[in-house]
């Protein structure tokens, strides 16, 4: 298992940038996908980005493709969402989470096991 604990979100204008941060114990981090997804009011919880155990491959929701970015610093047992140019229909809850299975890649949202509790995201037109 892997605890995650999110950070960096906030209150921000439309156009600005956020970091989101995703710190994770546990030995085990560097040997998983870690994905961004969120979750707005009334809606499901939806994909954002995810990153393979080692940060070769990367896919990205196609209503964040070109503004967001994640990385992972396997050394640091984190992960990072760069959010650019935001829009108010980005806002939302953003969570953190492990995939169950080691050295795959996966975007699916049931191959995750491990969630943070989550960071509020608001962007005010």
């Amino acid at each position: 298992q892997v605890q995650l604990v999110e950070s960096g979100g906030g209150l921000v204008q439309a156009g600005a940038s956020l970091r989101l941060s995703c710190a994770a114990s546990g030995r085990t981090f560097s040997t998983r996908t870690m994905g961004w997804f969120r979750q707005a009011p009334g809606k499901e919880r939806e994909f954002v980005a995810a990153i393979s155990w080692n940060g070769g491959t990367t896919s990205y929701a196609d209503s964040v493709k070109g503004r967001f970015t994640i990385s992972r610093d396997n050394a640091k047992n984190a992960v990072y969402l760069q959010m650019n140019s935001l829009k108010p229909e980005d806002t939302a809850v953003y969570y953190c989470a492990a995939s169950r299975a080691t050295y795959i890649y996966t975007s699916r949202t049931t191959d995750f096991g491990s969630w943070g509790q989550g960071t509020q995201v608001t962007v005010d037109s």
